[in-house]
Formats: structure tokens, sequence, C-alpha cells
């Protein structure tokens, strides 16, 4: 899968964000989620590939900031395989601001994301990871609202994978059916950020994903 010195990036909203620093700092670089996580059980099992992390996660991003920033977040670093993890927050705005085109502004700038790195990073591969909520806490009380349009977002993400044969993490579904073990909150104490049982929940089906 991975050749010697290749290259990870991880990219999205707060949840891969981790509250990463923004130093050169190797204790906080990754941040404290699942990016973390895998780069540990990756690190530590294929020492000898000299596998490089970085994170670029940014809290509060939307696919508009994530684009807005792609040329110096992601293009510039030439990574050999970008994580992609984003959407919760244009759902949340989409509803604040009653945006009915939601769901195709999503793919359309997703796409953009997608073919610029495609052009500028022709061997570049994928892996695309769903966004995902459950209706803890704030959401509980608009779920009716929120619990569709992570369904559609999650779909298109999946599509754009089957597409242009990227990987695909389903994560929706994987904390759907997680629940039946334990509540909702176990998983993401707000309805949106994962605890730590979360984070190992979405690095498994990450690192499933790619075997």
């Amino acid at each position: 899968m991975f050749a010697k010195h290749t290259k990870i990036l991880f990219q999205g909203d707060s949840i891969t964000d981790g509250g990463r620093g923004r130093t050169e700092d190797l204790n906080h670089i990754l941040g404290h989620g699942y990016a973390y996580l895998i780069a540990a059980k990756l690190g530590c099992e294929m020492p000898e590939l000299d596998l490089k992390f970085i994170n670029r996660g940014c809290s509060g991003n939307r696919l508009v900031d994530l684009y807005a920033r792609w040329q110096e977040d992601a293009l510039n670093l030439t990574p050999d395989f970008i994580s992609i993890l984003i959407g919760i927050n244009d759902v949340m705005s989409a509803i604040k601001n009653n945006f009915e085109g939601f769901s195709e502004k999503y793919e359309r700038d997703y796409r953009s994301v997608i073919a610029e790195s495609m052009a500028t990073l022709p061997h570049v591969s994928f892996i695309l990871c769903e966004p995902f909520a459950l209706p803890v806490a704030g959401l509980a009380a608009n779920w009716k609202k929120i619990k569709p349009e992570i369904n559609k977002s999650a779909k298109i993400v999946k599509n754009l994978a089957d597409e242009f044969g990227f990987f695909h993490v389903q994560l929706q579904d994987t904390f759907n059916h997680a629940c039946k073990f334990q509540k909702a909150e176990y998983w993401l104490w707000d309805g949106v950020h994962p605890t730590a049982a979360g984070h190992g929940l979405i690095a498994r089906e990450w690192l499933k994903a790619l075997k």
C-alpha cells in the first residue's frame, strides 16, 4: 500500500484539527484525534517505511474554506495521499441560513478540490471520509432537519469515491450502528465532536477502508 517516505495529509474541520499545534512540536503537531491514532498505528507497525503524516485540519471549516486554503495547505505539501473529512459545518450553515441548494454546492465544491488536486498532483490518492452527526444535545431538537442533510452529504462523498476510484470511509452508518452498544454521546459528546472512543472508531474504519 505505502512506499517508503509516503506522505499522508489529513484535511478537514475541527474533528480532524483535534487541537493540533501550529508549531513543529512533535508532541502536539497531529492533534489528539483520529489522525494521531492512525499515524501512531501505522508508524509503529511500519517504521522501515518512515511514513510522513501531516495534519492541516482547521476548526470551523466548510468546504469553501478548505478550498480557499488548498494551495498552501495541500498542494504545496505534495502529499501522496489526502484524507478529507468535512461537511458538518456545511450542513449546519445551510440549515441556519435555510439554503435549499446546499447539496449541489457541497458536491460542486468537493469536485473543485478533487479536480485541482488531480491536475496538480496527478498521482495523488484520496481517502474520502463521510461527514456524520448524532442527535445529541443541541442537535437533537433540530434532528429532523439535520439527519436528511447529513445523509445526503455522506452519499455525495460515497458517490465521488466510487466515481473516481478513491478509498471511501463509511462513518454515518458506522456511528449509527455503534449506538446499539452505547448511547450516542458516548461516541460524539455533542453530536458532532468525537470522544476518545469516537476517534478510535474513525481510525478503525479509516484503516479498514485502506486494507
